[in-house]
């Protein structure tokens, strides 16, 4: 995968690359704060380090949620008031993310539809920690673009 790519118009195929992104360990405590999920393998390094991975790992919806800053980090469209959340066809995390990784993300839009008052946009997402081999998350989104 290349460098950082930016998306500059609602086009079906158009492909953009987010720059790195690092999960520390203070996101992924602050998340579990948020959520009220304090399960050992995300907030426990002591306990998590007998665990399948070694040390702790964020949440899969932390990482999902992350696909925010992310596509706003590698699209620059224009003409639109606000970017509204409309849903998730469907999510996957195939791989943790680790305490302390790097993530990035890759976008492709996959259609635009036009709905009232603007463009509803269905967004494919693949999530990869530096070095891994797997993603660590894959997701149709489906975002609302308001004029």
């Amino acid at each position: 995968m290349g460098g950082l790519r930016v998306i500059r118009k609602l086009a079906v195929g158009a492909e953009a690359v987010s720059p790195w992104f690092e999960v520390a360990q203070e996101r992924i405590d602050a998340f579990a704060a948020a959520t009220d999920d304090h399960q050992s393998i995300h907030v426990d390094p002591e306990l998590a380090a007998d665990g399948p991975f070694g040390t702790t790992v964020a949440h899969g919806f932390l990482t999902l949620s992350l696909l925010v800053p992310l596509w706003r980090a590698s699209s620059e469209l224009s003409g639109y008031s606000v970017v509204v959340n409309y849903g998730v066809n469907r999510v996957r995390f195939p791989a943790p993310v680790l305490s302390g990784a790097r993530i990035r993300a890759t976008f492709r839009i996959a259609g635009v539809d036009e709905v009232a008052g603007g463009h509803q946009v269905t967004l494919d997402a693949a999530v990869e920690a530096e070095g891994g081999d797997r993603p660590v998350c894959v997701a149709e989104l489906l975002l609302r673009y308001v004029r």
